[in-house]
């Protein structure tokens, strides 16, 4: 690709996205469980245990190669036991990753509030985000990594790694050695690491337009404030018509996904549950909207998947919002978290999702109103298709 940006990869600092995790969807549920049974039930599971520890017994006297650790052959059990459910979305988590997954959905971590990237060639960038503790550290953007807490980056590190060492508690301090770009200064700054917002919304006014363009990249707890204060903003720069975008959105949290829904509409229903030995649930829009009466269209492509299905069927549903793009991804299912006890966690499938008409998202996803096919020579104009038909609409009604 000859856009350099496609070479660049590039990752929020102290914010590992789980994207697994945005691929199953929405959370619900947080919860510690006692994993243990009563009576016969216990025994019976006793009775199973025993033999798979029977099992690894002969391994473990006889097998000529390197044995996994006790932990690795218990998660490697879930794993296997999970696997006969034929539910991609009912999965084991590991400690690590269950703690970057709730980060992310809280939309708030600790760290130090910049971007690493590498450049064309290889060298390690800092963008600090404005306001945060980097940027008041006196880190500057495009500012060269050279070492973290003394240790040196290697060009075999990745950009992933280097977050880890910048990664850290809440009040503590990391010292980043720095070189600037523009005079080529070697220096040595201290940066207390403290409570990030992550954005989940972008915004603007489209040049020449009284269309206000919104981003939403997911729904965590920060999405349906965000998303308001998008519409507030753009209202006052002068937009009549807006523009919401979905595309690649994975989903998130329900309550999000409802919050937001609940911006756009002045009642009704937005989404009804079908869960596991439960009637049927459903959630309802209040009488006030944050966005009137504004015309809307939707940007939705294969990438547009769970709490991001709901907001789009909704709108759909109540013919609030006109849906361009492509089909969604069709993941309208619940899954409960339940955390375990050294850290990790499962997901497990307890319910499904349908829009208020009725129609169930998982397995099917949404069709959009106006389909919009992506050429590869737009794609090599750097042209969003979606986009600019969704300004279209917007202005011609067509």
């Amino acid at each position: 690709m000859s856009n350099p940006t496609r070479n660049v990869i590039t990752i929020l600092l102290t914010v590992l996205l789980t994207l697994t995790a945005f691929a199953a969807g929405f959370f619900v549920h947080d919860a510690l469980q006692d994993a243990r049974q009563p009576g016969v039930a216990q025994a019976a599971a006793d009775e199973a245990m025993a033999l798979f520890w029977e099992a690894w017994q002969h391994v473990d006297n006889n097998f000529i190669g390197e044995r996994p650790t006790a932990q690795a052959r218990t998660y490697g059990a879930i794993r296997g036991s999970f696997a006969l459910l034929e539910d991609p979305y009912t999965v084991f988590i590991e400690p690590q990753v269950r703690e970057q997954e709730r980060e992310s959905l809280s939309g708030i971590f600790g760290g130090i509030g910049a971007v690493l990237q590498r450049n064309e060639a290889g060298e390690m960038l800092l963008l600090p985000t404005p306001g945060n503790p980097a940027a008041n550290a006196g880190i500057l953007t495009n500012d060269i990594l050279l070492a973290v807490d003394g240790q040196t980056i290697t060009p075999e590190q990745t950009v992933q790694q280097v977050a880890e060492l910048i990664r850290g508690e809440k009040g503590t301090i990391v010292v980043l050695t720095i070189r600037r770009t523009a005079t080529g200064e070697i220096a040595d700054v201290s940066v207390e690491r403290g409570d990030i917002l992550i954005p989940s919304v972008s915004y603007r006014l489209l040049a020449d337009t009284t269309i206000g363009y919104i981003q939403l990249t997911r729904f965590s707890g920060e999405s349906s404030k965000e998303v308001a204060q998008a519409i507030t903003a753009l209202q006052a720069e002068g937009a009549q018509q807006l523009i919401l975008d979905l595309r690649h959105n994975g989903g998130g949290l329900l309550d999000a996904a409802v919050a937001v829904s609940d911006l756009f509409l002045d009642g009704g229903v937005i989404l009804r549950q079908v869960s596991h030995n439960e009637d049927e649930q459903t959630f309802d829009a209040h009488r006030t909207t944050a966005a009137g009466d504004m015309p809307l269209a939707l940007l939705v492509d294969g990438g547009t998947a769970s709490a991001a299905e709901i907001v789009a069927g909704a709108l759909q549903d109540h013919r609030r919002a006109v849906l361009i793009g492509s089909p969604t991804f069709g993941k309208g299912s619940v899954q409960l978290i339940y955390d375990l006890s050294d850290g990790s966690s499962v997901h497990v499938t307890s319910a499904r999702w349908y829009t208020p008409a009725g129609n169930q998202l998982d397995g099917q996803g949404l069709t959009p109103d106006i389909a919009v096919e992506i050429t590869q020579e737009a794609i090599d104009k750097g042209q969003d298709e979606p986009l600019d038909r969704a300004v279209q609409f917007l202005e011609s009604g067509e």
